[in-house]
């Protein structure tokens, strides 16, 4: 998300949309903004804090200028995909105002969900999983699970990862099965770690729907579109945002 200007009247300014069998992670780097969603949550979000979504069957969101913030917005959202077992449970919405934080040699490390160099984070998570920021000052060898996939992800600066150099906005994909690996920074560079065992089915995502079928993406769809209890309401002045049907309906 950004880096861009906003206003006190206009931010994000994302409508109400529907979500399905995935959590949404929203991490700023910089600026504020208010997520409202159908389970009743208005809820200010700011630079170190965390908004973990959690959508299973059902749960529709907007994201909004704070109506007193004006500046630069900045940060990420990331999608998780819920596994089988809580993708078709109630929705819930959490918000982490301290996060767990250490100093390693030239880094900062602050751990939004799952557990890193043996500190956890108090956040949700259905599968086993890391995701962090690093605020690196100098090169840096990180610890790697071997039965975890990484990337990484540069909010920024730039990083040199094996001859590569990965500049804001761009994903590494690390893979799997090593311990360890080297971090080169020659900038104050700000990055994002997330790892995680692979996952334990093919997933299928059309729009903000994450299913395993294109029936299960039909019935969301529809479900949105006349506008039906299973999406509940959300209390914002944006309009809501439709979609057409699925690509497939076309074939």
């Amino acid at each position: 998300m950004g880096p861009a200007r906003v206003t006190k009247e206009h931010g994000l300014d994302i409508g109400p949309h529907p979500h399905t069998g995935l959590q949404t992670v929203t991490w700023l780097v910089n600026g504020e903004a208010v997520h409202h969603d159908s389970l009743g949550t208005e809820q200010l979000i700011a630079p170190g804090q965390l908004n973990l979504m959690t959508a299973g069957f059902g749960v529709s969101h907007s994201e909004e200028a704070t109506g007193q913030y004006e500046g630069q917005l900045q940060g990420i959202q990331l999608w998780i995909a819920q596994p089988d077992a809580t993708r078709h449970l109630e929705p819930a919405f959490e918000h982490h105002r301290d996060l767990p934080r250490i100093e390693i040699d030239d880094a900062d490390v602050t751990v939004l969900v799952g557990e890193w160099w043996s500190v956890r984070s108090a956040a949700r998570h259905d599968t086993e999983l890391v995701g962090a920021e690093l605020v690196l000052r100098g090169p840096l060898s990180v610890p790697l699970r071997p039965t975890f996939e990484y990337c990484v992800i540069v909010l920024e600066g730039s990083l040199l990862i094996d001859g590569d150099i990965l500049q804001p906005g761009q994903l590494g994909y690390l893979g799997s099965g090593a311990d360890e690996i080297f971090l080169d920074v020659r900038e104050a560079t700000k990055a994002m770690i997330l790892g995680g065992v692979p996952f334990e089915s093919d997933i299928l995502m059309w729009w903000n729907f994450v299913a395993r079928s294109r029936a299960e993406i039909d019935e969301a769809f529809r479900a949105w579109h006349d506008m039906e209890e299973r999406f509940g309401t959300v209390a914002s002045s944006l309009s809501r945002i439709e979609t057409p049907p699925p690509f497939w309906h076309n074939e």
